[in-house]
């Protein structure tokens, strides 16, 4: 274990040792963090980031620190950010202080222009997020709002809203996503028995209406009324 301490010279497979075990550890950090940090990265979630990366980085590029520290140092700073959370979600007057509130940038088809030099965003940047977000035109655009976490949530006006079935009231089927039957070549047995059909069946359909056999798909799935979507490798 002698990798883990500061050294003047490293051998090749102690530097190797160093990485695997920092990249193993750095997954577990990642889940003890959990979804939010890395879906979200708000201000406590960025500082977090950045720290343990640079304190991750130094050992694996200097043997001369040692790993043990940076472990210690990492874990405890993955204790106080669970900490930081549970106060923040205790807390609303902390929530606040750390999290930017939401600044809304277009209203009624208009741009707040005071509003976006607030969230420090350009014209150029409104413009490609709202594209983004299939808005095509500044005004027909509600609301849009300059979210805590970087992201823009966009509502259109009303009227320029697609029509949906429920707008005539029309009566729609339960959604129920296609399964994967094949996947590059391999029958998926546990979906084929949740719909009630065998190998053979698999295997009649893709020689009689596609000349080909499983090996030679790279996707199959079937919807619930039966329809057999089938990509082949190219």
């Amino acid at each position: 274990m002698d990798f883990f301490q500061s050294k003047e010279t490293l051998t090749v497979n102690e530097w190797i040792l160093r990485a695997v075990v920092a990249f193993v550890f750095l997954i577990m950090v990642a889940k003890a963090l959990g979804q939010r940090s890395i879906s979200q990265l708000r201000l406590i979630d960025f500082v977090i980031a950045l720290v343990i990366g640079n304190i991750i980085a130094q050992p694996l590029s200097d043997e001369k620190i040692a790993l043990t520290g940076a472990i210690i140092t990492t874990t405890v700073l993955v204790v106080l950010y669970v900490c930081g959370i549970y106060i923040i979600l205790k807390f609303p007057a902390i929530r606040r202080l750390m999290d930017n509130a939401p600044i809304i940038v277009v209203k009624n088809g208009e741009i707040l222009y005071k509003q976006l030099k607030k969230a420090r965003i350009s014209i150029d940047i409104l413009l490609e997020e709202l594209r983004e977000q299939k808005a095509d035109d500044v005004k027909k655009v509600a609301l849009a709002i300059w979210e805590a976490d970087g992201k823009f949530s966009v509502f259109l006006d009303p009227k320029y809203e697609p029509i949906t079935p429920s707008f005539y009231k029309l009566q729609t089927e339960p959604f129920d996503p296609p399964r994967i039957i094949v996947k590059e070549g391999i029958i998926n047995h546990k979906e084929l028995s949740q719909i009630n059909v065998d190998e053979k069946w698999v295997t009649y359909v893709l020689e009689s209406q596609y000349n080909a056999k499983v090996k030679d798909v790279l996707l199959a799935t079937i919807d619930m009324k039966g329809n057999l979507q089938v990509f082949l490798y190219n």
